[in-house]
C-alpha cells in the first residue's frame, strides 16, 4: 500500500492581496511536503487595483478585473475560508474568524491590504462609501448608476474625496461612464447588464447631455493633487479632470459630513448624491491589537525579511505591512514585488533555510488611467500621456490577470486535488441506484424478517404504543476545504432526511474519517468539523451525544440522527411520507438544483468562485421551516433531492399508476449550472442517474435542464406533493421564509404503463 503524506504544519494566508494571490500561484508549483496553506479572505473575488478604473469606466468585466481565489485555491489545493478575521492572537497562535471558531497556524502572513481613513471625520463612516473593500464600493457604483436614471429634475451629484492617484482615477473613470451614456434609458440599461459603456455609441452631443445629468466634484485638502508625481504629469492629469468636467476642489479639507453634505475647513460646503471617500489608508484594527509591533498608523512593522519584529512565524505584505527599514507608499508594484520573497521566506522558514531579503525599489513606473482610453505615464522626471500609454497599461494589466485566469495544468497534484476530474464528493459520491437497489433486493429475499427491500432514507421506529422516532444516517466524502463548513453541511444534510418526514431532530451520533496528520492537525481538524456540526445541531435543537472517528486517506463525514414527529399528538403523529401523492397534486420544489454539476466543474477549476459561494449558501439552507409549511399546507408527500437526483427523487414518490409533468422553466436552478453543464462537465454519479432513471423521462425541453434533472445534489430542498388549491399559498409562504426559489414546477398525473414513461419534461 502506498504510504500516505501526513499533514504536520498549517500555514495560514490572511487576505487574498495581490501579494498572497502570486505566493500561492509559486508555492503550489512546488508544494511543500506536510504542509496544509489554508486563504481567509471575506470575498470568493480579489480586485486587481490596477483595472478598478477601468471596470468602472466600462473598459473591463468584473472577471477580468478580479482574481478568483475560489478556483485559485481549489488548483493549489489550499483550504479556501470566506470569511473576515476580527482578531489575531499570536500567543496562542490562531486568527479569529467572524460567526465561526478560531484558526490556528504554525506560520502565518498578512495581506489584507488597508481602508481609507474615515473615523477622523465626523460623519464620513456614515454617509462616505471608502474605496476599499472594493466589493463594496462597486455595488455602491452599480446602485448610483441605477438611481441616476430617475433623476430626471436636476443634476446628480457625485463627491470623491482625496487627491492621490486613486481618486484621481476613480473621478475620471465615473466621469467617463456616464459620459457615454447618451441618455437616462441607456443608464437604466447599462444598469440592468446592458452592453459596457465602452461599447455604447455616444452621439455628438453626449458629452453636454451627460453634463447636465451628473456632476462630479473631486475635493483635495492638499495644494495640488498627485503631489508625488512631477510637475509634467500633473498638468496632464488636471488637464483630463477639466475636459471631462470635473471640478477639482485644493487646499480642501474635509471636516464634516452630512447624509446630503460636506463641509471643508474653510466653510466651503459642496452637495452630493453619492460620495466616495479615497483619502490616507488605515489598516484593520486587529493588527494593532494583536500586541504585535506596529508603525504610528497601525500597520504591523516587519523587517527587511517582511517578518513581525515580534514574533518570527507572522509575516505580513502589501498595505498592510510597514516596512520599518526603508518606508515606501502605499502601492500596488510593492506588493507585486514583495510577493517572490514572501514565498520564498516562507517556504524557508518552514523547510530550516535561510530567508531572503527584500529591497524595495526606489522608484517605479506609475501608469495612470484617465477614463477614457487613454493614461498618464510617469517616472522620475520622464511623463507621457496619450492612448498608447493606455495600451501600454492594458497589456501589463492584462498578462497579470492572465497568470491566475490560464492557471497551468500540473503534471503532479500540489494534493489530492487533481487537475483531472477525480470522482465527486458530497452526495456525488453515494452508489448508483440501481447497484443499491439490486444488492438489497438480494439481501431481502436471504434475510426477509430483517431486511427491508425498499430504498429509504428515513425509517419510523416504533418505540412505544403510538410512538415512533424517525432514524436516519448520511455519510459525505468532502465536498468542500473548509472543515468547519463541511461539518455545518454535512449536519445540515443529514437532517433533511428528518425534515423531510415531518420529524423533528432530538440526537445524533457522529462519523468521522480524518486525513493522516499530527495529533496536533488532528485536534484542530476534529474541533472545526464538530463545531461546523454543532452550529448546525444547536440551531435545531438536536443533541450530539459522540461517535466515532478514526483516521484515513481523505475526510468523510457522517451523522445518524433520530427525530420525533413534528406535531408530537397521539391521535395525529405529523409525519410526511415519501409517498401518497394523489393525481393533480401540485409539485413544489423549495430549492435550486445544480450543486453536482457545480462542484464537479469546481474540481477542474471550470467554475467562478461566486457560483460556489451561492450554491454553499443554498446547501447551509435548513429545510426545516420548509417541513413545517408543508405539514401546515396538507402536504400529501414529500421527500428530500440528494444523490438520485430530481428525478430519481421524483420517481421514489409516484405510485405505480402515477406519472409527473414538470414545467422545464419553472425549475430552480443555482447560478452557473447551466453554464457549466453546457460545457459538459457533470458530476461523476450523473451518468449512473441517467441508467437508472433515463428511460423514465421524455423531454421536449431545452437539453441542459433535462440534464440537470439527473444532477445529484448534496443537502438539496424538499419536494413537495401538496393539494393544487394549496400549492400557491404554500409557495408564498415559502418564499417570505427565506427560500427565495421556491417554485410550483409540476403536477402528479395518472400513469398506464409504469415499466415506461413516467415523467414528462417539456
Amino acid at each position: 500500500m502506498q504510504p500516505v503524506a501526513e499533514l504536520t504544519r498549517d500555514l495560514v494566508l490572511v487576505g487574498g492581496g495581490h501579494s498572497h494571490a502570486i505566493a500561492l500561484r509559486r508555492l503550489a508549483m512546488r508544494p511543500l511536503a506536510g504542509v496544509r496553506i489554508t486563504l481567509i479572505s471575506p470575498s470568493s473575488h480579489t480586485p486587481y487595483s490596477g483595472m478598478l478604473p477601468g471596470l468602472v469606466a466600462g473598459h473591463y468585466t468584473f472577471e477580468e478585473t478580479h482574481i478568483d481565489l475560489a478556483k485559485l485555491c481549489q488548483w493549489a489545493g489550499a483550504r479556501f475560508v470566506c470569511a473576515q478575521v476580527t482578531a489575531l492572537d499570536p500567543h496562542n497562535q490562531c486568527v479569529s474568524v467572524q460567526g465561526r471558531p478560531a484558526i490556528h497556524y504554525d506560520v502565518i502572513s498578512l495581506d489584507t491590504g488597508s481602508e481609507p481613513e474615515l473615523d477622523s471625520v465626523p460623519g464620513a463612516r456614515t454617509h462616505a462609501t471608502p474605496v476599499k473593500p472594493v466589493a463594496r464600493l462597486w455595488q455602491r457604483w452599480q446602485a448610483f448608476e441605477a438611481r441616476m436614471a430617475a433623476l430626471h429634475e436636476r443634476p446628480a451629484r457625485i463627491g470623491i474625496v482625496g487627491g492621490g492617484a486613486g481618486s484621481v482615477e476613480l473621478a475620471l473613470a465615473m466621469a467617463y461612464r456616464v459620459q457615454t451614456q447618451s441618455s437616462p434609458s441607456q443608464l437604466r440599461r447599462s444598469a440592468q447588464g446592458g452592453p459596457p459603456a465602452s461599447s455604447v455609441s455616444a452621439p455628438s452631443t453626449g458629452l453636454q447631455q451627460a453634463r447636465h445629468t451628473v456632476q462630479v466634484e473631486l475635493w483635495c485638502g492638499a495644494e495640488d493633487i498627485l503631489q508625488a508625481y512631477n510637475m509634467r504629469a500633473r498638468r496632464a492629469v488636471k488637464r483630463a479632470l477639466h475636459e471631462a468636467g470635473i471640478v477639482l476642489h485644493t487646499q480642501a479639507r474635509v471636516v464634516d459630513v452630512q447624509a446630503d453634505r460636506l463641509t471643508t475647513a474653510d466653510g466651503r460646503q459642496g452637495e452630493f448624491d453619492e460620495l466616495f471617500w479615497c483619502t490616507g489608508a488605515a489598516p484593520a484594527p486587529w493588527v494593532a491589537a494583536s500586541g504585535l509591533a506596529t508603525d504610528a498608523a497601525g500597520f504591523l512593522a516587519v523587517n527587511e525579511m517582511l517578518q513581525s519584529h515580534d514574533d518570527p512565524a507572522v509575516f505580513a505584505a502589501g498595505d498592510i505591512a510597514a516596512f520599518t527599514a526603508d518606508p515606501r507608499p502605499k502601492a500596488g508594484v510593492y506588493a507585486v514585488r514583495q510577493a517572490p520573497v514572501l514565498e520564498h521566506n516562507l517556504r524557508a522558514l518552514l523547510e530550516g533555510r535561510t530567508l531572503r531579503r527584500y529591497r524595495p525599489q526606489r522608484r517605479f513606473l506609475s501608469l495612470l488611467s484617465l477614463g477614457e482610453k487613454r493614461a498618464t505615464a510617469e517616472r522620475g522626471r520622464f511623463s507621457a500621456t496619450g492612448a498608447w500609454v493606455w495600451q501600454w497599461k492594458d497589456r501589463i494589466d492584462r498578462n497579470f490577470m492572465a497568470r491566475f485566469s490560464a492557471l497551468p495544468t500540473m503534471s503532479v497534484p500540489a494534493t489530492s486535488a487533481a487537475v483531472a476530474q477525480q470522482p465527486c464528493g458530497g452526495c456525488g459520491a453515494k452508489v448508483g441506484a440501481q447497484a443499491l437497489a439490486a444488492v438489497l433486493a438480494e439481501l431481502a429475499t436471504l434475510y426477509p424478517e430483517h431486511c427491508s427491500a425498499a430504498v429509504n432514507d428515513a425509517s419510523p421506529v416504533p418505540v412505544a404504543p403510538g410512538q415512533r422516532i424517525v432514524q436516519s444516517v448520511d455519510v459525505l466524502r468532502q465536498i468542500v476545504a473548509d472543515p468547519w463548513l463541511m461539518g455545518r453541511i454535512a449536519a445540515n444534510h443529514a437532517l433533511s432526511d428528518l425534515y423531510a418526514c415531518g420529524a423533528r431532530p432530538v440526537s445524533a451520533l457522529a462519523a468521522v474519517t480524518l486525513p493522516f496528520a499530527s495529533a496536533r492537525v488532528l485536534q484542530r481538524d476534529l474541533f472545526q468539523i464538530l463545531a461546523g456540526a454543532m452550529a448546525t445541531f444547536a440551531a435545531a435543537d438536536c443533541r450530539l451525544n459522540g461517535g466515532h472517528s478514526m483516521q484515513g486517506p481523505e475526510l468523510q463525514l457522517g451523522f445518524t440522527v433520530n427525530g420525533v414527529a413534528m406535531d408530537c399528538s397521539d391521535d395525529k403523529p405529523g409525519l410526511l411520507g415519501k409517498t401518497g401523492a394523489a393525481a393533480g397534486d401540485a409539485l413544489v420544489l423549495t430549492k435550486p438544483l445544480g450543486t453536482g454539476a457545480l462542484f464537479a466543474a469546481h474540481m477542474l477549476q471550470a467554475t467562478d468562485g461566486r457560483d460556489i459561494q451561492a450554491a454553499i449558501a443554498m446547501m447551509l439552507a435548513s429545510n426545516a421551516r420548509a417541513a413545517q409549511l408543508a405539514l401546515s399546507h396538507r402536504a400529501t408527500a414529500c421527500t428530500d433531492i440528494t444523490g438520485f437526483g430530481l428525478l430519481g427523487h421524483l420517481l421514489e414518490m409516484l405510485a405505480d399508476d402515477q406519472g409527473a409533468q414538470l414545467e422545464a422553466s419553472a425549475v430552480p436552478l443555482l447560478p452557473g449550472a447551466m453554464s457549466v453543464v453546457q460545457a459538459g462537465m457533470a458530476s461523476t454519479m450523473a451518468p449512473s442517474n441517467v441508467a437508472s432513471f433515463g428511460a423514465r423521462l421524455r423531454s421536449s425541453a431545452d437539453a441542459v435542464r433535462a440534464q440537470l434533472l439527473f444532477d445529484p445534489q448534496t443537502s438539496g430542498g424538499l419536494l413537495i406533493a401538496v393539494p393544487g388549491a394549496q400549492a400557491a399559498e404554500l409557495c408564498t409562504a415559502l418564499r417570505q421564509s427565506g427560500y427565495t426559489s421556491a417554485a410550483v414546477i409540476g403536477r402528479v398525473c395518472a400513469c398506464d404503463n409504469p415499466a415506461g414513461v413516467r415523467v414528462e419534461l417539456r
